[in-house]
C-alpha cells in the first residue's frame, strides 16, 4: 500500500525538474516512483474538473456528452438510479502523448440492495467517440484500453466477488463479453467495495514505457493499494479518453466527480521516439492470449483444459524425461559395477 502526503492530487511516476536541495528532500519520494500529480504536468485541455466548464456541444467545448449524462455543478451524472439508461462523456482532444496518468474521482451509489444494482462505468482511451453500444454505454469492438468498474455479477457460476475492477485492449476484433463479466479478455483486475460509500472513491490509470498500472483508494485514506500492473501493452497516441454507464434492470447512480489528466516526464530511446505512435496497433504481448484464459477464485488466470496437442506435446515430454532418465540411472549402474569389481 502506498500512501499520499498531503493534498488529494494523487498520482504515480512524474519526474520534476528541481533544483538539488529539493531533490535531496525528496529522494526516497522519487526512488519509489511516486508523485502527487503536480498541478505543472496537469493538462488541463484533457481534464474534467468543477465546475465542468468547457462541457457542451459548442465547437470550442473541450468534452462532450450524450444520452442521460446529466452535467451539474457538482459532478457528472452518467446514468440516474433509474432502469435502461445510457449515458458518456468524452474529451473532444486526442492525446499525443506518449506516457500518462489519468486519475478518476467517481461515486456508485443508489437504492439497490446488495446483488441488486448495476451495471457500473467504464473508462476509456479509444480511437472511437461518442459511439453508444452495449459494453456500459459504449462501443463493444474498440480500438484501445478500457477500464471496466463492473457492478453486477453476470456469470453465476464464476467464484468472484463484486464489484470487480478490470482492464482490456483491444483492437477492434475482440468483442467484450457481458455474458461471463469480460473474463476471457480481461488482463487483470481487482475486486473492490466502491458502492454506496459515504465519499467518493478514486482510480488512477498509468500507462507508461509500455506498462499499465492501475491504483485503487476506496477509503479516502489518501493511500493507493495496486489493482493491475502489467508490462507490454502498446498504445497508440492520438486517442481519446472517456467514461460510460450502463442501467438495466437494475440501476445505479454513476458519478464522475473529476478526470484529471498528467503527463509523465519519461525518457525514451531514440528509436521509440522516432516511430509513428499514431499507427501503433493496440496490443498486449502475453505468453498466451487473454482468450485462451479464465479466471480463478483469485482473480487471477490459469490456463484452459489442455487440448490435444496440449496432451500429446505433455505426454511427448514426459516419455522424454523417462528415457534421459533411464539412460542416466543406467550409466551410474554400470560405473558403480566396475568400480565394485575393483575391490575384489
Amino acid at each position: 500500500m502506498v500512501s499520499f502526503p498531503g493534498s488529494k492530487m494523487r498520482g504515480v511516476g512524474t519526474f520534476i525538474s528541481r533544483p538539488l536541495p529539493f531533490l535531496l528532500l525528496h529522494f526516497t519520494l522519487l526512488k519509489c516512483d511516486i508523485t502527487d500529480g503536480n498541478v505543472e504536468h496537469l493538462k488541463r485541455e484533457h481534464s474534467l474538473m468543477k465546475p465542468y466548464q468547457g462541457v457542451g456541444s459548442s465547437p470550442s467545448s473541450q468534452w462532450d456528452f450524450w444520452g442521460s449524462t446529466l452535467v451539474t455543478s457538482s459532478y457528472v451524472r452518467l446514468t440516474p438510479d433509474e432502469r435502461s439508461k445510457q449515458g458518456s462523456i468524452w474529451n473532444t482532444v486526442p492525446v499525443h502523448l506518449k506516457d500518462w496518468e489519468m486519475h478518476v474521482q467517481y461515486k456508485i451509489h443508489g437504492s439497490g440492495k446488495k446483488n441488486l444494482h448495476g451495471d457500473g462505468i467504464a473508462i476509456w482511451y479509444t480511437k472511437e467517440r461518442l459511439h453508444p453500444g452495449s459494453v456500459f454505454g459504449s462501443n463493444a469492438k474498440f480500438h484501445g484500453l478500457a477500464l471496466f468498474i463492473d457492478t453486477y455479477h453476470n456469470d453465476e457460476a464464476a467464484d468472484r466477488s463484486f464489484p470487480y475492477i478490470s482492464a482490456m485492449v483491444n483492437n477492434g476484433s475482440l468483442p467484450y463479453d457481458h455474458g461471463n463479466d469480460g473474463r476471457t479478455s480481461e488482463l487483470g483486475g481487482c475486486s473492490s467495495e466502491i458502492r454506496n460509500k459515504d465519499h467518493d472513491t478514486y482510480l488512477a490509470i498509468r500507462y507508461s514505457k509500455g506498462r499499465l498500472t492501475v491504483m485503487i483508494d476506496i477509503d479516502d485514506k489518501n493511500e493507493w493499494k495496486e489493482c493491475i500492473d502489467i508490462g507490454g501493452v502498446r498504445l497508440p497516441t492520438g486517442y481519446y479518453f472517456g467514461a460510460s454507464a450502463a442501467t438495466g434492470d437494475l440501476s445505479d447512480n454513476h458519478d464522475i466527480i473529476s478526470m484529471k489528466m498528467y503527463q509523465l516526464m519519461v525518457e525514451h530511446a531514440p528509436d521509440e521516439d522516432s516511430l509513428d505512435w499514431t499507427k501503433i496497433e493496440p496490443s498486449v504481448s502475453l505468453l498466451k492470449s487473454p482468450k485462451d484464459n479464465i479466471d480463478d477464485p483469485t482473480g487471477n488466470f490459469r490456463s484452459t483444459p489442455l487440448t490435444g496437442w496440449k496432451v500429446f506435446l505433455l505426454l511427448l515430454c514426459a516419455l522424454l524425461g523417462i528415457v534421459v532418465c533411464g539412460v542416466v540411472g543406467a550409466v551410474v549402474f554400470q560405473k558403480r559395477q566396475e568400480r565394485n569389481r575393483r575391490f575384489y
